[in-house]
């Protein structure tokens, strides 16, 4: 079961976005997810209870450093994905989360290129590597990409950051009403009327191209059984 981190020490990055656009295509896409919410501002678990039940999901919430191993530990049993959405900063549980984690993605916004919360988290990986002699794996993810952003700017985005050996997610996460309505509104893109929501269907390909990429980074095979798909449902644990 791979566990995908989400982290940048700013706030406003996308973060929360982007885990909740993954998670929501790989269930889509039949895979089961564990969220695991540990951004004090809790927007996942706020859509989750505004959305209800939801196939193949699974959200736990009030999530500390204390506990944090012992939940990827109970998820590994039920889920195919982790997804770990973490707070907008630079402390202990962002650093264990990392720790714990086989890939971090790092969402930095590639239309104001406004990094400097990726880079505290980059730095912040390059510590850890070196004093506890670790391989941690990551990745920036651009975020908020607006139609002003032109390939070839983007393009050059991600020159900069590969002469700083930094992967860069071939998929950008556009920005979309879609994504704010998600939030605004529960459910999903794939339960939103394309009648009411503009370039859905855009939407829709974006999130699925994200969630390909991440397959082939971290791929799992999906064992068929003849029970039925589980309806997840929030878990609010003792702090």
């Amino acid at each position: 079961m791979p566990v995908i981190s989400f982290a940048n020490a700013k706030g406003g990055a996308g973060k929360t976005t982007a885990a909740l656009l993954l998670a929501t295509e790989l269930a889509q896409q039949g895979y089961r997810v564990g969220i695991l919410d540990a951004d004090p501002q809790r927007w996942i678990t706020q859509w989750h209870e505004l959305s209800g039940p939801q196939h193949n999901i699974e959200v736990i919430s009030e999530v500390t450093v204390a506990s944090l191993q012992g939940h990827i530990r109970e998820l590994a049993r039920t889920a195919d994905y982790t997804i770990i959405d973490l707070a907008g900063a630079r402390d202990a549980i962002v650093t264990t989360a990392i720790g714990l984690s086989d890939h971090v993605m790092i969402p930095v916004q590639g239309c104001a290129m406004d990094a400097r919360g990726g880079a505290q988290i980059l730095d912040l990986i390059k510590l850890m590597e070196e004093t506890g002699k670790l391989k941690i794996d990551h990745s920036v993810v651009l975020t908020r990409v607006t139609s002003m952003v032109t390939t070839r700017a983007l393009l050059t985005i991600k020159g900069l950051l590969a002469a700083r050996g930094v992967n860069v997610i071939n998929t950008p996460i556009a920005e979309r009403t879609a994504y704010r309505e998600i939030f605004d509104c529960g459910g999903t893109l794939y339960t939103m009327d394309p009648a009411r929501i503009s370039n859905l269907d855009k939407a829709r390909e974006n999130a699925r191209a994200l969630a390909c990429e991440v397959m082939q980074l971290l791929p799992v095979r999906i064992v068929r059984t003849q029970q039925p798909r589980r309806l997840f449902k929030v878990v609010r644990s003792a702090a």
